[in-house]
């Protein structure tokens, strides 16, 4: 299981591995943090397929992964980013090609009200990643519309929840009082990595 910056390492280990390798995070995907994510809306939602599912913030790693996960599982997935930030093209077209499997609706948007709009959840993620401090002054200019606060969650559907791949920067990405939500589901994602990961090395060692 690796975790690793750029996504070329993986497929290297893979190519060299006499064993499955697990990507546990690269540049690209966050394949694992999905995992739970749909583990924890299935859990609240019973079931998946017929969900809108909204990230608000950078087309990074994990809003790439929710993006392909969300669409083959026939969920409506919503990205509102600013300009600059959309995600990689090649798998902005491998989600389109999903969605036309499922029947899905795919939108990139810089409009964070339409994204929202009618959402069973809404997703961010921290405005900087881990390699990125040096454009924090930078990203927090840009990004400084796309915050998840009171009004635009009010924007939801009424049984929204908030999700977060953690760790947070509470009253930047997100507001402290959207974290602690009633129906904020954080910590919920966090423990279902654990159960999420050991199904998964259990299909691995099967």
């Amino acid at each position: 299981m690796a975790r690793v910056f750029l996504h070329r390492t993986v497929e290297d280990l893979a190519q060299w591995s006499s064993v499955p390798v697990i990507n546990a995070l690269c540049d690209l995907y966050h394949p694992c943090q999905a995992l739970a994510d749909m583990q924890t809306l299935r859990e609240r939602f019973h079931e998946l397929a017929g969900l809108k599912f909204a990230f608000v913030g950078d087309g990074n790693n994990v809003a790439q992964s929710l993006m392909l996960t969300t669409l083959r599982l026939g969920m409506d997935f919503a990205l509102a980013c600013p300009e600059g930030y959309t995600p990689n093209p090649d798998i902005v077209a491998q989600a389109e090609g999903l969605a036309a499997i499922s029947g899905a609706s795919l939108v990139i948007t810089h409009d964070t009200a339409q994204a929202v709009e009618g959402a069973h959840a809404i997703y961010t993620d921290v405005w900087a990643s881990m390699g990125q401090e040096q454009e924090i002054v930078k990203r927090k200019r840009a990004f400084r519309d796309y915050q998840v606060n009171s009004a635009l969650f009010a924007q939801a559907r009424p049984d929204a929840v908030f999700m977060h791949c953690l760790p947070a920067k509470r009253d930047e990405e997100v507001t402290d009082c959207i974290m602690e939500h009633e129906r904020s589901v954080v910590f919920d994602q966090a423990e279902n990595r654990l159960h999420a990961q050991k199904a998964l090395l259990l299909m691995m060692l099967s």
